[in-house]
């Protein structure tokens, strides 16, 4: 046991990004094809609704919806929340306005930006219009936002200006579909590991492994909790573990992770460090990725300025016994 005073509670600013991709089935095709060519599509649904964005199965019966319909361009604002500072990425650079708006025709509402001075011009009730992107692909960006629309224009919905505008049965049919979309993923934010893995990870960062003990049940965690899982009581007792552990149980990786810099197949294991009651996981090296086994005996490599280990290799002991391990499975 060891004790060292508090580390400060480290904290970091993380992101995690990738291109999602994926396939269009016929009706967001007809969607996103639409708005290309500036028209809005949305489905109805057996009792006449229409829902925008259409959808391909009604979320009231699970009826499949195939039957598209062609609304307005105009629309009525449902609710709204302002946005004074946009981040990166969103539709307007400068502040504006989340907004659901119904479209003319449609019996459900669409959320979008809205382009106004300040809050004070936007209220529930007002009437708006999109405005297009000057350049369309097939993507809900092609309407870039909506404005207000101007006194004395209403009624932008299929089949003339009415009191109360009806959808125009439309075909889904387009010359060059849109079939597939990449969405970029993107998330920004502020993490704090707690005072538990901050004890843990600036000890890493010195080449050494610690855990907590329960004081209940007597349980080492690594990597710590500042709780004990079983008990739900605190931890703060420090524990010295390792560095060297055992295999309990592996998958041999086969697919390549983008910007990865690791050959595949290789192999991905927990490891029940010496003292500890819970296995932590590690990349397995320095050794043909099919003769790793459980109850292989590993021990950390640390890469030259590296604050955790790189990955864990044998360290040439006889394999561990089942019985010494198998709770940890």
């Amino acid at each position: 046991m060891t004790s060292t005073p508090a580390p400060e509670v480290l904290r970091a600013q993380l992101v995690v990004e990738f291109p999602f991709t994926r396939s269009l089935g016929p009706v967001q095709s007809a969607f996103l094809t639409g708005l290309r060519e500036r028209i809005v599509l949305g489905a109805r649904t057996g009792d006449g609704r229409v829902l925008v964005p259409p959808v391909e199965y009604d979320p009231v019966t699970a009826d499949e919806l195939r039957d598209l319909v062609e609304v307005g361009t105009t629309g009525t604002v449902t609710t709204w929340a302002w946005n004074p500072a946009p981040r990166p990425n969103q539709p307007l650079s400068t502040p504006f306005a989340w907004v659901l708006v119904r479209l003319d025709g449609a019996g459900t509402a669409l959320l979008h930006a809205l382009d106004v001075p300040g809050p004070e011009a936007v209220r529930t009730g007002l009437r708006v219009r999109v405005r297009w992107a000057a350049e369309r692909t097939g993507a809900i960006t092609d309407i870039a936002c909506f404005e207000p629309e101007e006194e004395g224009q209403h009624g932008n919905a299929p089949g003339g200006d009415t009191a109360e505008p009806q959808a125009a049965s439309h075909s889904g049919e387009f010359d060059d579909p849109v079939t597939g979309i990449v969405a970029p993923a993107r998330l920004e934010y502020s993490y704090s590991p707690g005072r538990a893995q901050t004890r843990y990870l600036t000890a890493l960062a010195a080449h050494r492994m610690t855990g907590e003990r329960c004081p209940s049940c007597r349980k080492v965690y690594v990597p710590p909790r500042g709780a004990c899982p079983t008990c739900g009581v605190a931890t703060t007792e420090q524990v010295e573990c390792g560095p060297r552990g055992t295999v309990t149980t592996f998958c041999i990786v086969n697919i390549k992770a983008k910007n990865l810099d690791i050959e595949v197949p290789y192999v991905y294991a927990h490891i029940a460090l010496d003292g500890a009651d819970l296995a932590l996981h590690g990349r397995i090296a320095g050794i043909p990725y099919d003769q790793v086994r459980m109850g292989l005996r590993v021990e950390p490599v640390w890469a030259e300025g590296g604050r955790y280990p790189d990955h864990y290799r044998p360290t040439g002991e006889p394999d561990a016994d089942y019985d010494t391990y198998k709770e940890l499975l």
